[in-house]
């Protein structure tokens, strides 16, 4: 369902400004999307990257420092790290994936330490591979990109895919954002490395992370996994868009008149937060932090402190007012289902890796968010790489007895008369998904109210006015994809009736055993929800 809800178009030999032919494309330039570029010209494939932003510092690790699932394979210390987060998590991940996941980003940091990346040392000089500071990684990895023989098209957001008569998948459209010219790119396989969408929250680096990549596959009717998971709100200072929590551990949450708010550093503080926000303002001082965690939270994570230093607040000593943003599928969980270990979707020719592609297997239903989604991007994306290269040069080796066909539907192949207001649907949306007492915590009656104001924006949509130029085109599709996301999330949110994970259900307050499934969703104009069985496994 949702594959064919708008009339496909056979691509002419008029469309695009630009042409390009390669065997693999990447959308999205973060470092799923960097690493699947690698991957793929190292099996020998002809790779085009094209990013939203400018490949290495748009996304939201290229601005901040991330934790990284860099755990040792002596002793137990593996069987520990996966144990921590099972029940966490509802014990929907999978153990095979884990140990994939935890052996690529073992391999994979040997690879980022031989190109350079400089890991600091202890005081016995082991370097320490836990963490990666995002300016100097993904400026690495655009340098890897290019040295590795693969093309970038900067700026140049994708806003369809093509796929031939049988559905396979096959290239893409886009447009470049600085010359407003029109791209085509015709491929033997696409990889979507978009990101998570976090609805223009105005999280830090989250701007260009709108759900495109997830739009655009369910077009040509690829599944999602893990949807429900998806109400991650970042902590941070009201006045700044860093939400980094780390360092929340070392905080006192406060009222306005400097009472401490009980429970609110414990381990459900977030929604004792949460809660409390709904009827007065929260404020946090990190007065736990002695003078040695001070100095290596300066270093740490540098970007934490810009915005109090511009207002000359000490976060130490002063009370300084917090906030929780939406971050959606970045910090959650849910994105495109994978059917195999190539990260390959439902949908032949489509492979997905990051944070655009379901992180149940690894960490259920609780937030990835940092070290996990870090693992997960540069062992996916290396896998996706390696699945697209295989694919491609199998199918474009067959490109000239193909049709081609677009498939994009809302904003691009509309045939209505009225004007689409990109900021009307963004707000409209954002009014449904952004309110704790819709979001965080949840009820079934709330999620019907917020779908039927949805649904109805959707129906509104698909007979709208297809985009005039090519910026209306790309608010256009982020506005389009932010929407189909938020149906997404809340259909799969109103079928678990339990609260797992992230996922709280207020009438539904405890774990249902009999709910350990994943929850796959897709669809358009009827978004569908059915259940997939967890893979039953036994611990290596």
């Amino acid at each position: 369902m949702g594959a064919r809800d708008f009339e496909r178009h056979l691509l002419s030999g008029a469309d695009g400004s630009a042409r390009h032919e390669a065997d693999v494309l990447v959308i999205g330039g973060g470092p799923a999307g960097a690493w699947a570029a690698v991957s793929a010209a190292a099996q020998g494939a002809r790779v085009l990257l094209a990013d939203k932003g400018f490949c290495g510092t748009s996304g939201a690790t290229a601005p901040s420092g991330t934790g990284l699932w860099h755990v040792s394979p002596e002793g137990k210390a593996r069987e520990e790290a996966k144990a921590s987060r099972l029940a966490m998590g509802g014990h929907l991940a999978e153990h095979a994936w884990m140990d994939r996941v935890l052996e690529q980003t073992w391999a994979n940091v040997e690879r980022l330490k031989d190109w350079g990346y400089p890991f600091p040392a202890d005081d016995q000089g082991a370097l320490r591979c836990t963490s990666l500071q995002g300016p100097e990684y993904m400026r690495l990895m655009r340098k890897r990109v290019k040295e590795s023989g693969a093309r970038i098209l900067d700026h140049s957001p994708a806003l369809e895919l093509l796929v031939d008569e049988h559905g396979i998948v096959c290239g893409a459209t886009g447009v470049n954002r600085q010359t407003g010219e029109s791209w085509v790119a015709r491929t033997g396989a696409v990889v979507i490395a978009t990101g998570g969408c976090a609805f223009l929250s105005r999280a830090l680096g989250c701007n260009v992370l709108t759900g495109d990549g997830q739009l655009m596959a369910a077009e040509v009717g690829a599944a999602l996994s893990g949807m429900e998971f998806s109400n991650a709100y970042g902590l941070g200072p009201a006045f700044s868009s860093v939400t980094k929590s780390l360092f929340y551990n070392w905080a006192t949450f406060y009222t306005a008149d400097g009472v401490a708010i009980e429970g609110a550093g414990s381990s459900k503080g977030r929604g004792v937060i949460a809660q409390t926000l709904q009827s007065q303002p929260v404020f946090a001082c990190l007065d736990r932090a002695d003078a040695q965690i001070r100095a290596w939270m300066r270093t740490a994570q540098p970007n934490f402190f810009v915005s109090f230093d511009r207002q000359g607040i000490d976060p130490f000593t002063q009370h300084f007012p917090v906030t929780l943003r939406l971050e959606g599928t970045v910090r959650g969980t849910g994105g495109l289902h994978l059917v195999d270990d190539s990260c390959a979707t439902s949908v032949p020719g489509l492979y997905a890796a990051g944070d655009a592609a379901t992180r149940e297997l690894i960490c259920g239903g609780f937030t990835g968010g940092g070290s996990h989604n870090a693992a997960w991007a540069l062992s996916s994306g290396f896998w996706a790489g390696a699945g697209a290269a295989a694919f491609g040069r199998d199918a474009r080796a067959r490109s000239s007895q193909r049709t081609v066909l677009r498939a994009g539907g809302v904003a691009l192949s509309s045939r209505g008369a009225t004007a689409f207001d990109s900021q009307e649907v963004v707000r409209a949306v954002q009014a449904e998904v952004f309110p704790y007492e819709r979001n965080w915590f949840r009820e079934g009656d709330a999620l019907r109210d917020s779908l039927s104001r949805l649904d109805a924006l959707w129906e509104r949509l698909r007979t709208s006015a297809p985009a005039a130029t090519a910026t209306e085109a790309v608010r256009a599709r982020e506005a389009a994809a932010m929407l189909a996301t938020s149906r997404w999330m809340y259909r799969s949110a109103l079928q678990r009736t339990e609260t797992r994970g992230m996922h709280r259900r207020r009438e539904h307050g405890k774990l249902d055993p009999s709910q350990r499934h994943r929850l796959l969703s897709g669809g358009l104009d009827e978004v569908w929800v059915q259940r997939h069985a967890v893979k039953e496994e036994v611990a290596a």
